[in-house]
């Protein structure tokens, strides 16, 4: 079979998904610890979950290289990408805009662009895939778009992600983002939260 007829599909439509997609997604990161299920959310290639596939082929482009994890990695996936947003794959951490890892995997945050005092913006995205939203075991968040507190349970995560964390949130303004994404559904870490553990 040849490398199209091996491509995942797209976003029914694009334009009109594409702004659903992008406004649940903007819904996640400015009230962050909130579960969003993604509407229409394509079938992912391989691996890859519904809602990570959905926020690549909404925010990924020509403009936004891309970086794949170990495991999220795939011939299909890559062509896929390329094929529908036009986006570059590359194979550092360092040139990536948007980074694809499965939790288990993600040992560290070293090597993604974190931006500058400057710029902040020219900071990563990590999608973070994980096998559960409601895991048993609960953090607390607290930061802009949060009232107070909220009690946030994200399964999966390897020992030492919360003290990742604490050092990128240290960094602010700079320092990555994160959307952790699993089945349909995501839910958004900006950098300007704080995580009791």
């Amino acid at each position: 079979m040849n490398a199209i007829g091996r491509l995942s599909p797209a976003l029914a439509d694009p334009v009109h998904d594409g702004q659903r997609v992008f406004r649940a997604i903007l819904e996640a990161t400015s009230n962050p610890g909130r579960i969003i299920t993604l509407p229409l959310a394509p079938v992912g290639p391989g691996a890859l979950s519904l809602a990570a596939t959905a926020a690549l082929l909404t925010l990924a482009d020509r403009d936004t290289p891309v970086w794949l994890g170990p495991g999220i990695d795939t011939d299909v996936l890559r062509n896929s990408l390329r094929f529908h947003a036009g986006c570059p794959i590359v194979p550092e951490r360092s040139p990536a805009t948007f980074g694809v890892v499965a939790a288990a995997s993600l040992s560290s945050f070293d090597g993604f662009e974190v931006g500058t005092d400057a710029f902040p913006d020219r900071a990563a995205t990590l999608l973070v895939e994980v096998p559960c939203l409601e895991g048993r075991t609960a953090t607390t968040w607290r930061g802009p778009g949060i009232e107070t507190a909220r009690a946030v349970a994200i399964d999966g995560l390897p020992d030492g992600f919360w003290s990742e964390w604490t050092a990128n949130h240290a960094l602010f303004p700079c320092g990555i983002d994160i959307l952790f994404t699993s089945g349909s559904r995501l839910c958004g870490l900006p950098r300007s939260i704080a995580v009791e553990t």
